[in-house]
């Protein structure tokens, strides 16, 4: 019996130890955020597609036996695969960290469905902005990574102020939706086109972009494209970064973030702090403070709780924009040093994800918002003239507004064996009170020299109300695959938008009733298609619904004259892809056609400030191009655009003429819309010498072309071509190792241009783009698994 025994130890020593041998574990995770990455194979390489020995589970892990193989291939959709030899792994604790690609044919994306799907799967135009573009870009501001994005052209105007131009005009209005983990930043009729200095952009790991309506999921103002920040989670085992940087123009910031995962739990914090003072135009200091938290439990492999929060607090002086003696000039001079907008702003979310089995899943998210805007807007300074146009005097307001917002999105998801179906289904609340208020303001203004040298609060409001903002919806998507290579996707949302108006004004003070109730309901459908041709190649096509009810501040405001109607807009789309050689070429298409139906416009009034206005119909027309290109592994051209025609059909304004006192009704119909572009491009060239591992060197074109400045079609702005050169260098070796260093030049050649021009009846002005900007900074990162 000792004898038998004896051997069967021997036998399971023996098998141990070839086991231990041949069995390899390890995690892998994302190179830049260090968050685990669930769902990539370990293939056997050299052997044609690889034989996959195993898959990553939800925290990265992975065992593979690896007997008798010598490498080992690790692949990731949106990833650069990695190979590594066999015997330089044992006995290591095995960390994979992979690099997101930036040419892939299908990236992963979750904005489409609020569900984790490849790109090539989703029939709308959606692009994304990975954690490899965001780190080498090394952005001071959001503009810089956005307008990578054929069709984006996010106009900068200043310490992370701006607005937007997607499948639109340059537009201050409520046509785009912004959101931070697929929940929006702001409530409906509550829009601000400076939302996005609400956002932690160093916590940002991806960006996802729709171009196009996407009311039929996320309901209202997500018409000219949808913007989702997706925020990092917990790294694995443990990481952090810090880093600082200033410019040329005594721009200085400091970010810091950081995490761990331990067991069930794993944490990330991170933020930045930002300050500007004695830049190059007057009267623009700032400071900034931004930062994120997120924790994840996992009860079990089927079920996690994520609760997360977000603070930002912004306070900038606003110089407003130049006249063009000013401007030309390069007199950076503000015509006021007195205006200002002040931002505090606070999110938090819990979300709790369930699998009920491989085929349905769950998830509930709880949300609070509280949010406070006070400022008083250069843009609301106004001069008061008599019939002959003659200077009286100058006014403008102070005002804040603020929210508070208690909501929930629920989503369920099952997929059926019935033509390889699946169904999206989902409800969502929002309870958002808010109030706001205006007071009146006395300009004293030198009109000699066009410079307002102080102001005298009269303490009368202009405005004083609250509203209760309820809205309510529900949604659900249908897809299914009728043969492997045809998806075809339908879906529905029902929104009802609620506001209960409450005016803080006595009667006879004021145009409103004490109590007011507007209500809209709102049917938003979508139908598209995607078939895959094979060998890299595909085509989708979408109809889709787009719908923006009048904002509170319109509805409600003094300063509206006329009353506005809800906004209604069709889509039709039609796209494509493909690869070429080798998976080196990768080009998509869009083409699109959006018809909007009592499209709420900006109107520029004779004191030369603006108030919103329904025209009778607009159109948009035109193609979205990106072309990535990768000839050899060191180098990476990549070239973006859209060309655009975006037109008036139905629209007209009241001209009075000061001399007579007469009105004029002007009609546009078949001009040009103001501020549209016909051209918008951006490319980039990047170079990584694989002798100098951890280097790079990238240079930028942007182009913007002419555009009318006014609906008469009669001023034009000539439009601008700027060019930006990146430099870094992450240390991969030697004792300062994980330290990284960077040098950025933006305007390289120091082009006078403005990133917004407004024409008026006594000239035009001009928002200034910062000359020639260098930027230095610094870095350190250390992690562990």
């Amino acid at each position: 019996m000792k004898k038998y025994l004896s051997l069967l130890i021997l036998l399971l020593s023996i098998y141990t130890r070839l086991y231990s041998q041949t069995t390899l574990q390890g995690t892998v995770t994302d190179a830049y955020t260090h968050e685990a990455l669930a769902g990539a194979s370990v293939c056997e390489a050299g052997t044609g597609n690889g034989v996959k020995l195993s898959t990553t589970n939800a925290r990265g892990h992975f065992t593979a036996n690896a007997g008798g193989i010598t490498k080992l291939k690790f692949v990731m959709v949106g990833y650069n695969a990695r190979i590594i030899e066999v015997a330089a792994l044992k006995g290591q604790s095995l960390n994979i960290a992979l690099e997101p690609s930036i040419v892939d044919l299908q990236p992963v994306v979750v904005t489409a469905s609020r569900e984790g799907q490849a790109r090539q799967d989703a029939p709308i135009a959606i692009s994304k902005i990975n954690s490899t573009q965001i780190k080498d870009t090394k952005a001071t501001a959001l503009y810089q990574l956005l307008n990578k994005v054929a069709g984006v052209y996010m106009v900068n105007l200043g310490n992370e102020q701006h607005t937007m131009a997607i499948r639109q005009p340059i537009t201050y209005n409520a046509l785009y939706l912004y959101m931070e983990d697929g929940l929006p930043i702001r409530p409906t009729g509550i829009f601000n086109h400076n939302s996005l200095y609400e956002i932690n952009m160093s916590g940002v790991k991806d960006i996802e972009v729709i171009k196009g309506p996407a009311s039929s999921l996320y309901g209202s103002n997500s018409i000219g494209g949808a913007v989702n920040f997706i925020t990092q989670g917990p790294p694995s085992g443990y990481a952090g970064n810090v880093s600082v940087q200033g410019d040329n123009y005594h721009y200085r910031r400091v970010d810091a973030d950081g995490g761990f995962s331990r067991g069930k739990f794993g944490l990330y914090a991170g933020g930045y702090i930002a300050h500007q003072k004695n830049s190059w135009q007057d009267y623009s200091d700032f400071d900034k403070y931004s930062g994120n938290i997120k924790t994840t439990y996992d009860f079990n492999s089927a079920t996690r709780l994520t609760a997360a929060a977000a603070y930002n607090y912004l306070n900038t002086q606003t110089p407003g924009s130049l006249d063009s003696a000013r401007f030309y000039n390069r007199s950076y001079g503000s015509n006021s040093r007195f205006t200002y907008r002040k931002v505090k702003s606070f999110r938090a979310s819990t979300r709790l994800d369930h699998e009920w089995n491989n085929r349905n899943s769950t998830f509930i998210t709880l949300f609070f918002r509280d949010n406070s805007t006070a400022q008083l807007p250069s843009y609301y300074i106004a001069d008061v003239r008599d019939n002959a146009g003659k200077y009286l005097s100058s006014n403008g307001q102070v005002n804040d507004q603020k929210f508070k917002s208690y909501g929930l999105l629920a989503q369920h998801r099952a997929d059926f064996d019935f033509l390889n179906s699946r169904l999206i289904a989902g409800a969502y609340v929002d309870d958002s009170p808010s109030s706001y208020y205006a007071q009146f303001l006395n300009i004293d203004k030198d009109v000699q020299n066009n410079y307002y040298t102080g102001f005298t609060n009269t303490g009368r409001y202009i405005d004083d109300y609250r509203i209760k903002l309820f809205n309510t919806a529900a949604y659900i998507q249908y897809e299914i695959k009728p043969v492997a290579a045809l998806r075809i996707v339908g879906g529905l949302r029902y929104d009802r938008v609620h506001y209960d108006f409450t005016n803080g004004l006595p009667a006879g003070s004021t145009k409103y009733k004490q109590q007011e109730t507007n209500n809209f309901n709102i049917l938003a459908p979508k139908l598209g298609l995607t078939y895959n041709l094979g060998s890299n190649k595909g085509f989708y096509a979408n109809y889709s619904v787009g719908f923006q009810p009048p904002e509170t501040g319109d509805l409600y405001s003094s300063r509206q004259l006329t009353p506005l109607k809800q906004a209604t807009f069709n889509n039709y789309e039609v796209g494509g892809w493909f690869s070429a050689f080798d998976k080196k070429l990768y080009f998509e298409l869009s083409v699109f056609d959006l018809e909007g139906h009592n499209e709420i416009i900006n109107q520029l009034l004779p004191d030369n400030t603006t108030q919103n206005q329904n025209a009778g119909a607009t159109r948009h027309r035109g193609i979205e191009y990106a072309l990535t290109l990768a000839p050899v592994q060191e180098l990476t051209f990549r070239f973006s655009g859209t060309n655009a025609r975006h037109t008036y059909v139905e629209y007209s304004e009241v001209s009075s003429n000061y001399a007579t006192g007469a009105s004029t009704v002007i009609s546009y119909n078949g001009n040009r819309m103001s501020n549209a572009p016909a051209w918008i491009a951006n490319s980039e060239l990047t170079y990584k010498p694989e002798y100098l591992s951890g280097f790079r060197i990238a240079t930028e074109w942007q182009h913007i072309n002419q555009y009318y400045t006014n609906p008469a079609n009669t001023k034009a702005y000539n439009g601008y071509d700027t060019y930006n050169l990146r430099l870094g260098y992450d240390i991969k070796s030697s004792v300062l190792k994980s330290a990284g260093i960077w040098f950025n030049v933006l305007n390289l050649t120091n082009k006078l241009y403005a990133t917004t021009v407004t024409s008026n009846q006594y000239g035009d002005t001009y928002n200034a783009a910062p000359p020639r900007t260098y930027t230095l900074g610094i870095s350190y990162s250390f992690s562990k698994y």
